[in-house]
């Protein structure tokens, strides 16, 4: 008798990972909402970058160094995570841009998502 082969169960889509960006002007306030955003459970890793910014405010081309600071968190979380950075954020007019990958390794989904869980 011929036995067919079992069907596999399906699994559940890994949740949609987000990743954010914003800068601070120094390295003591990307750490400190580093470790804000971490304790808050929106976002699961925060990567700090130093660098320098070329960009024009009020009229003029300004230059200066900043921090980058790039947020892995959830799309789900993202309404909590922009309301938690407009409100804490040191600049009068923060960066706040979310990118939402195509392609994730669905295990690292899978930690970002647990990380931002209660």
């Amino acid at each position: 008798m011929a036995t067919s082969a079992a069907t596999p169960p399906a699994s559940a889509p890994p949740p949609e990972l987000l990743l954010a960006l914003t800068t601070v002007a120094s390295r003591e306030q990307a750490l400190q909402l580093a470790r804000q955003l971490i304790d808050a459970r929106l976002a699961a890793c925060v990567q700090l970058q130093a660098i320098e910014s070329v960009y024009r405010w009020d009229g003029s081309v300004q230059q200066a160094p900043e921090w980058r600071l790039l947020i892995k968190s959830s799309a789900a979380a993202w309404p909590r995570l922009q309301a938690f950075l407009q409100a804490q954020h040191p600049y009068e007019l923060p960066a706040l841009l979310a990118l939402r990958p195509s392609d994730v390794e669905p295990g690292f989904a899978a930690w970002v998502a647990g990380e931002l869980a209660p």
